[in-house]
Formats: C-alpha cells, sequence, structure tokens
C-alpha cells in the first residue's frame, strides 16, 4: 500500500492526497511536519533529506517533491490520461504544474504566512497586501485561461488540476475580499464536486 507521509494542513500533502483519491489508489497517511514532528529524526532524514513534507513510499520506492509525487503517481495509474502521452499535451499539463509551484505559490505566501501561522499582533498589513494584490492578478490569469477549456491543459482533467486546485483552496480560505471569477468558479466547483475532493478541499485551513 502507497504511504505518505505528512500533515493534511499542508498544501503539498494536500496535493498527494487528492492525486491518490482521484485515482483511487489505496494508501496510508501518516502525519509528519510542524507540530507532529517525526520530519527530524534519523529514520526520516534517511527518506527524505530535507526534512520536509510530503514524502511517499510506494513499496520500496521513496520520493518526495510534492508536484514530483503528483507525476509519479498519474503516470503509474493513468497514463494516457491523467497524465498525457502526448508530448505537446503532457508540457502544457508540466508547464501549469510548475507555474503553480514557482509563481503562483510564492505570490500568496506572505497572506497565507500572515493572516493564518502569525499571531494578529505581529501581522504585517503591507507584506499581506502586496501578496494578495500579486496573487489577484495571478486568478486573473486563470480565469482568462478557462473561459474556453474546461480544464487547465484542455478538454480533461490531468495532472495539472490537481496542484491549482489546492492552491485555490488555500487562497479562497483567507479572510480576504475576491471580485467574481466566473470561469475559474466554474472549473473549481467541477472540482469540488468530485468525491475525490473529500477531506482535501473541502476542510478549512489551519
Amino acid at each position: 500500500m502507497l504511504k505518505i507521509w505528512g500533515r493534511i494542513s499542508s498544501i503539498n500533502v494536500r496535493k498527494v492526497v487528492l492525486a491518490a483519491q482521484w485515482l483511487g489508489i489505496p494508501f496510508e497517511r501518516t502525519d509528519a511536519g510542524h507540530e507532529f514532528g517525526v520530519v527530524k529524526t534519523p529514520e526520516y532524514l534517511a527518506k527524505n533529506p530535507n526534512a520536509l513534507v510530503p514524502l511517499i513510499e510506494d513499496g520500496d520506492f521513496q520520493l518526495w517533491e510534492s508536484n514530483v509525487i503528483v507525476r509519479y503517481l498519474c503516470a503509474k495509474h493513468s497514463p494516457g490520461e491523467l497524465y498525457p502521452q502526448d508530448l505537446a499535451a503532457r508540457f502544457d499539463a508540466e508547464r501549469w504544474m510548475d507555474w503553480q509551484q514557482t509563481t503562483l505559490n510564492p505570490a500568496g505566501r506572505n497572506a497565507f504566512v500572515h493572516l493564518m501561522r502569525t499571531p494578529a499582533e505581529k501581522r504585517d498589513a503591507q507584506l499581506v497586501a502586496q501578496s494578495a494584490a500579486a496573487t489577484e492578478s495571478l486568478m486573473t490569469l486563470l480565469d482568462d485561461h478557462l473561459p474556453h477549456r474546461a480544464f487547465m491543459a484542455g478538454d480533461a482533467f490531468t495532472m495539472a488540476d490537481i496542484p491549482i486546485a489546492c492552491e485555490l483552496h488555500r487562497w479562497r480560505g483567507l479572510p480576504l475580499e475576491r471580485p467574481a471569477r466566473p470561469h475559474l468558479e466554474r472549473w473549481y466547483q467541477g472540482i469540488l464536486a468530485q468525491p475525490a475532493s473529500r477531506g482535501v478541499l473541502d476542510l478549512p485551513l489551519s
């Protein structure tokens, strides 16, 4: 059985759990990281020297880095569907996964950290505002991308949708005002309606 290490409050762990549930893979998840510890133990560091979550163990194979894990699970369990076989289609999906990790996630990080993980008296309102402005611009980019396609990489759900759905879940959970974005909302509500999103995208932030 697939073993997933990491607390569900982590966006990166949520990506892996969402992928596993979407693919129907039986798994066992062990809380690790943050208040649960574990990640600094010699046993864990031998598997992931970064001392971060998530980590998966698939038989004798160990893998860390959330988006890489999503790619691996989709390639193994859904070749040609969630993991596109056509080279152009695959790298279209890859592009959006990298964009989530290198552009969208960093933009929203300060708002999340200050509003969810920082005591009110220590929050930096200017950093939150800057983070919110940067992220809202990217959300507009997503809304502009979706009018003529059902999912991030075309007409079918692929690995590209998983990390961006988890990012949107985190952004929507922050106590901030957001303008209406009908295309992005349609896409996200469609994912929320799927049973695989239960226990991942329906959880409050913490």
